[in-house]
């Protein structure tokens, strides 16, 4: 992003929020105008469009670093809150502000987001939005002009993220208006991306996550290098399977903070789509590529020199105890909002995944609370008695990947089938 180098100004963004795993760009059906300092543009909406204001009075524990003002939604603190130059990690501050999703009158595939705030130089307001679909919730999507849902949604979820160089002024975000409507819809997404990657662990025990959480010792989640695949805290909206390259041990965990290195590097994504280092083949990491082959000067987006190869940082629960790694390794992740099919959430855990319907059965690995898992049908097995429900039913995950579905809280995404 071009960041301004003039005094703070007031102005307002328009913009078209892309949601789709792919893309196709379709023209508007109202031209739209470039916004101007102090002038804000006034969107005229299509026939049947939806419009509404985000409601940004509300900051909560969804919420991160953001704190509400007479004069707007400004960041609460100024400093990154990981400090070390070397780090790969946040180099700015941030901030996040999570509204409640929406149901719409009628599905949509568009939505259109109209902000309004003073941004001193150097500091960044960003309104994105996901939509929720019958296999769960599509990505979040950054404002930019022109593009489309690709399949129509039936509720929208609006967030706004505001940053700011170390020490530096914060913006102050009055407004976002937004508008839902259909248009032209395109092909649905290839499901079921994965990719080698390298993973690190993060440790960092007593910090804070980009979705507000505390780290806890040897707990259970990952972190990816954007923003589009963060899930709010204590869901698994964006969860991965990260398993060993020999595929003995695998993990289903919450994408719950943003790195390594890059904040803005969703590589898994096609270049129609990613958000950066769009010259970059699907599936691999800037930091990768950097560490390897001196892309963008061996440099990540902040302009620090890379230090390995990352894609993925693991927690430590996920790192030792999930995958029993010693030490950092490559990886196979499977980013499982990319696919399709039921879903069932992990209600009780870590869970351990069987191979077998019994828990006699040798164990694959863990399945994080919270965790989206994919289930591919189910067997009868050992009765087992859990949080939710006594049950002889086991989803099968994967081949040779059992859980009980006694610690399941909630399945959507459809029918699950008797294997």
């Amino acid at each position: 992003m071009t960041r301004p180098r003039c005094r703070t100004r007031s102005f307002a963004l328009v913009a078209t929020l892309t949601l789709g795993l792919t893309v196709a760009l379709v023209p508007a059906t109202t031209a739209v105008p470039p916004a101007t300092a102090g002038h804000p543009v006034t969107l005229t909406a299509a026939p049947a469009a939806e419009r509404w204001s985000a409601d940004l009075s509300v900051v909560d524990r969804d919420d991160v670093n953001v704190r509400r003002t007479a004069a707007g939604l400004r960041l609460r603190e100024a400093r990154p809150t990981v400090r070390s130059a070397r780090s790969p990690h946040s180099a700015v501050a941030e901030g996040m502000l999570l509204t409640a999703p929406r149901t719409l009158t009628r599905p949509a595939t568009r939505v259109r987001a109209e902000i309004t705030a003073q941004v001193p130089a150097g500091a960044t307001v960003e309104a994105q939005v996901r939509g929720w679909r019958v296999n769960g919730w599509t990505e979040w999507r950054a404002a930019t002009a022109g593009a489309v849902f690709d399949r129509p949604v039936s509720r929208v979820q609006t967030r706004v993220v505001l940053t700011a160089p170390a020490g530096g002024a914060t913006a102050t975000l009055r407004g976002v208006q937004l508008t839902a409507d259909a248009t032209a819809a395109v092909s649905a997404a290839t499901p079921g991306r994965t990719y080698r990657v390298y993973a690190t662990r993060i440790g960092l025990v007593g910090e804070v996550t980009a979705n507000g959480r505390t780290v806890q010792p040897r707990d259970h989640f990952v972190a990816l290098p954007s923003r589009r695949g963060l899930a709010p805290l204590n869901s698994g909206d964006y969860s991965v399977r990260v398993c060993t390259t020999t595929g003995s041990r695998c993990e289903y965990a919450p994408v719950w903070d943003v790195g390594p290195w890059n904040t803005r590097d969703d590589y898994w994504n096609p270049s129609a789509v990613r958000e950066n280092w769009k010259n970059l083949p699907q599936g691999r990491p800037e930091a990768q590529a950097a560490y390897q082959s001196g892309y963008n000067g061996g440099r990540d987006q902040f302009g620090r020199t890379v230090l390995n190869p990352a894609g993925i940082d693991l927690a430590d629960g996920t790192f030792w105890d999930g995958l029993q790694l010693t030490t950092n390794a490559w990886v196979d992740v499977a980013y499982l909002w990319t696919g399709g099919g039921p879903r069932g959430v992990v209600g009780d855990g870590p869970l351990n995944i069987r191979s077998g319907a019994s828990t006699s059965s040798p164990i694959r690995g863990l399945a994080a609370r919270f965790a989206n898992v994919p289930i591919q049908c189910y067997v009868t097995g050992q009765s087992v008695a859990g949080p939710y429900r006594t049950t002889t039913r086991w989803n099968r995950l994967a081949s040779g990947q059992y859980v009980s579905h006694a610690y399941i809280s909630a399945v959507y995404g459809g029918a699950v089938p008797v294997c």
